[in-house]
């Protein structure tokens, strides 16, 4: 019996060990501080890292796809919110973003899909639904004359 606890103990120091010397890479935090004191580069820095560590860490792409509209990158902001959509398809910030990256490229066919799809998810942006159909109509209004 007391072999099978020294045992057990044994096991659970080689475990806590083993967790302590590789801890698993969490640099989101970090990231989401460096970009709220405008330290875009950095935290894109952070942002990437994080990805590497954390590949399925949709916030960090959707910070990326805020620097690359930022920095005006259409391509890598729709790539980033694409990735996103895909490992969070309900998340209303980025659905709302990719609404108005699709609004500039005047894809009215698929910011009406999106306007349907977050109207069902948001919780935090509601408001913003009068807003974008307002400018979808004034849009198209535009392009009828």
């Amino acid at each position: 019996m007391i072999k099978k606890i020294n045992l057990i103990f044994m096991i659970f120091i080689f475990l806590s060990f083993f967790n302590s010397a590789f801890p698993e890479e969490n640099f989101f935090d970090e990231a989401k501080k460096k970009y709220y004191e405008k330290n875009i580069k950095e935290s894109k820095f952070l942002f990437q890292r994080n990805i590497v560590f954390n590949p399925k860490d949709a916030k960090s792409y959707l910070y990326l796809a805020k620097i690359y509209k930022s920095e005006e990158n259409k391509e890598e902001e729709k790539k980033n919110l694409k990735t996103t959509l895909l490992l969070e398809p309900n998340n209303e910030e980025a659905i709302y973003m990719m609404i108005n990256f699709e609004l500039e490229r005047s894809d009215y066919t698929e910011v009406n899909n999106l306007i349907e799809k977050f109207k069902l998810v948001c919780t935090n942006l509601c408001k913003k639904i009068s807003v974008i159909e307002k400018e979808l109509k004034n849009i198209e209004s535009k392009n009828e004359s």
